[in-house]
């Protein structure tokens, strides 16, 4: 089936490429740029991904969710939290709506590369702060992005029930090199390794028994 992926550029999309490269006929990617304060991190890992397999990447710009939506993942709110993942402080962090706007706008482009599917990553980790990666969300963006296609485009969520040891342990068995994946969400030279991304990275290494290869700064 000829599938169109979403890729940030972390662990989880970028886990998402290898697995629907096997399962399917992956006839690109596409990322956004969409002002957060560690999207040129990412998208400088998703690229050299899409690189690997000689896909077509790409990039669409949103430049108004920077300006207009408020949250302190964007370069426009304020400090990124430390702490675990799923710590209250962490809601901070979302970014209202996002998973419904790239999809929407992924499904126009998967329409009009004549692909019958996408993929994104949300994962049973994302749960606890994210409305928009729990499955009720996920079904209803499904439903929509069927009965709004001609091609009846299918979103296809693979990781939805597994936690992000899991998905770790798939992308170590299909090949992915995680030091060409970016998590942290202060976007600094460096793994920060203090902000709930960071320390849910460490688990998922830790907890999947593999070495964790990223640089952090604590």
């Amino acid at each position: 089936m000829k599938t169109l992926v979403l890729l940030s550029g972390g662990m989880d999309s970028t886990t998402a490429l290898y697995w629907a490269q096997k399962e399917h006929e992956v006839v690109g990617a596409v990322s956004f740029d969409y002002g957060s304060k560690h999207n040129a991190k990412e998208l400088e890992q998703a690229a050299w991904h899409c690189q690997q397999f000689g896909l077509r990447h790409d990039v669409v710009a949103l430049p108004f969710v920077n300006e207009l939506f408020t949250s302190d993942l964007l370069q426009s709110g304020g400090e990124i939290p430390d702490g675990h993942y799923a710590h209250e402080n962490m809601k901070r962090t979302v970014v209202p709506f996002r998973n419904g706007i790239m999809l929407a706008i992924a499904c126009g482009i998967a329409e009009s590369r004549e692909a019958q599917a996408l993929v994104i990553a949300a994962h049973a980790g994302d749960h606890t702060i994210y409305p928009d990666c729990r499955e009720p969300f996920m079904q209803a963006m499904a439903d929509s992005m069927r009965e709004g296609t001609y091609a009846r485009i299918e979103l296809l969520r693979p990781f939805i029930a597994m936690d992000k040891a899991a998905i770790a342990k798939l992308g170590d068995e299909l090949g992915i090199d995680f030091a060409h994946t970016w998590s942290c969400y202060k976007g600094g030279a460096v793994h920060c390794g203090t902000c709930g991304t960071c320390v849910e990275r460490r688990e998922a290494f830790e907890l999947a028994g593999l070495r964790d290869v990223t640089r952090y700064l604590h």
